[in-house]
Order: C-alpha cells, then sequence, then structure tokens
C-alpha cells in the first residue's frame, strides 16, 4: 500500500489526521487543555464545580498544623523524578465529528534534558511524525511529508499562549501537578477528598487528593486574568506500582472551546531509569519546512 495515500484509500478523511496529530501535539505542549472545560467523571461533578475560581477563594488553612504539613509530605513523597522515562501511550481522540483514528505515541524522556516522541496512526501501524523538545528548541518530523521544521520552545510558548518549560512538560507526563507552588498552599478537608489550593504565575490551581493517602485525583487549573477565561481540567485514575512508584495509567480530559473535544490517555509499558536514545535523525532527503 502506498503509505502516502493510505487514509483516502481506507476512506478515511486526510485531514483526520491531520488532527488527531494536532491534538497530540497540543497535549505534548500542554496547550490542548487549556480550553473552557467542563467535568469528566463523576468525582469531578462532586468536588470540581464550574467556577472552581469560588472553591478556591473559600479554602483556607487548616487549623491543625500538623495535617497541613502531612499533606504536603505526602505531595511530595508522590512525585515522581526519574533520570529516565518512557511509555507507550493509547490516545483516542473524540471531537464534534466523532471518534477519530486513534493514535499510539511513544514518550521517551531525559530528565532535565529531552522528551522525544513517535506519533503513529494505530490501524495502519505507520509512524506519522517524530518530535524532540529540549530546554530551548522542538524539532518535528513529519515523515509522511517528509518534512522537517526547526523551532524554538519560545516560539510554541507565543503561538499556544502557555508559559511552559520542558519542566512542565515531564511533569505532564509523569502525572505530577504542573503550575503547582507546593511552598503556598491552602487546605479544605471534604469528605473523602482533600482540595489543596495554589497559584503559581498564570494560573490558579486546584488538585483534589484522596483523603486516604493523598493521591492526585484530578487537577483544575485557571488563568488569574479572568478575561482570558483558560481553564484546564485533567483526571487521574488507575494507579499501579512501578519501580516504587504510584503511576496514573489512565488520564482523561474533555476539552470545550468552539467543540467539544475528549482526549483519554493510556499508558502501557512504563518504564524508569533504563538506557534509552532520544537522538533524531534526520533523512537526507527531508525539506526543511
Amino acid at each position: 500500500m502506498n503509505r502516502k495515500g493510505a487514509p483516502a484509500a481506507l476512506g478515511i478523511p486526510e485531514n483526520n489526521f491531520n488532527k488527531v496529530y494536532k491534538y497530540l501535539l497540543h497535549i505534548a505542549f500542554i496547550a490542548a487543555v487549556f480550553a473552557s472545560c467542563k467535568t469528566v467523571k463523576k468525582i469531578n461533578t462532586a468536588i470540581a464545580p464550574k467556577d472552581s475560581a469560588l472553591i478556591s477563594s473559600q479554602l483556607h488553612i487548616a487549623d491543625s498544623t500538623e495535617f497541613a504539613a502531612e499533606v504536603k509530605q505526602n505531595l511530595s513523597n508522590h512525585f515522581i523524578t526519574a533520570q529516565t522515562f518512557s511509555a507507550k501511550i493509547k490516545v483516542e481522540v473524540t471531537d464534534a465529528q466523532g471518534k477519530q483514528p486513534d493514535v499510539t505515541a511513544v514518550v521517551r524522556m531525559i530528565k532535565d534534558s529531552a522528551i522525544w516522541m513517535s506519533l503513529t496512526a494505530t490501524f495502519l501501524n505507520f509512524e506519522f511524525y517524530r518530535v524532540l523538545i529540549t530546554k530551548d528548541s522542538v524539532t518535528l518530523l513529519n515523515k509522511r511529508e517528509k518534512e522537517v521544521q526547526y523551532r524554538s520552545l519560545n516560539y510554541l510558548q507565543e503561538i499556544t499562549s502557555v508559559p511552559f518549560s520542558l519542566n512542565t512538560l515531564q511533569d505532564f507526563f509523569l502525572g505530577n501537578p504542573i503550575f503547582f507552588d507546593s511552598t503556598n498552599v491552602a487546605l479544605k478537608k471534604i469528605p473523602n477528598f482533600i482540595l489543596v489550593s495554589s497559584i503559581l504565575g498564570d494560573f490558579k490551581n486546584l488538585l483534589t487528593l484522596s483523603a486516604e493517602n493523598n493521591l492526585l485525583l484530578h487537577c483544575k487549573l485557571d488563568d488569574v486574568d479572568v478575561f482570558r477565561s483558560r481553564t484546564a481540567d485533567i483526571t487521574y485514575d488507575n494507579y499501579n506500582m512501578v519501580d516504587g512508584k504510584l503511576f496514573s495509567f489512565i488520564r482523561q480530559m474533555l476539552v470545550a472551546e468552539q467543540n467539544k473535544l475528549n482526549l483519554k490517555m493510556e499508558y502501557k509499558q512504563v518504564e524508569f531509569n533504563k538506557d534509552l536514545s532520544v537522538a533524531l535523525k534526520i533523512p537526507r532527503n527531508y525539506s526543511i519546512k
């Protein structure tokens, strides 16, 4: 089969692949989740109403200093760090036009150095894109069009209006809180859950933790600038132990901007601290875009 013409040959519009790629890349750049969101699970309905800013304003420092210290310590204990990380991620995308073709993403990370990604159309088993992100640059390899793009991380920050860094992206893939200042928090205990509020830079962050062991269940981000109305909802589920670390194998986001978008990420083959390569070889016949 001619790979370049594969989508049309299967009766699937080729621009669907571009949409799936765009959504996947936005995940990588933490851009897709910054839109007007609704909750995605019953837990979110119970603990994260539409106006999370109202909840944040009602939070207060817990009366028990011991309780606050315990929650902060548990948050720190659950924070995942690793010299290297790799995973295969099944990504399901559903938008206003219905379910889009599934994408398989392979992610490799070297701490504070690089994030390498491969994006494959699952049903074709054909790799369409490779991406390499460093502290200051992004390289995109379009294998279908035989093109390569070189961009700065600053450029991507400008076009997405999200002040992410390599460290933010690392935390996102590892399942750590993003845009969260653990040194300045307000806490509130409710039945079965603990709410933790913090402000860091452009975002107010409302975390929902399990009451039993303080695992991260939900993250609600709101722009401090009310006129921008950027919000993000991320749900963390299916925790399992990997090399002594509790890792969330399922993440789900329901994004609603002009159109509704449902993103589900299911992690597989998760490994920490293994030897890996993040080399991105550019074929000589690729053109620079």
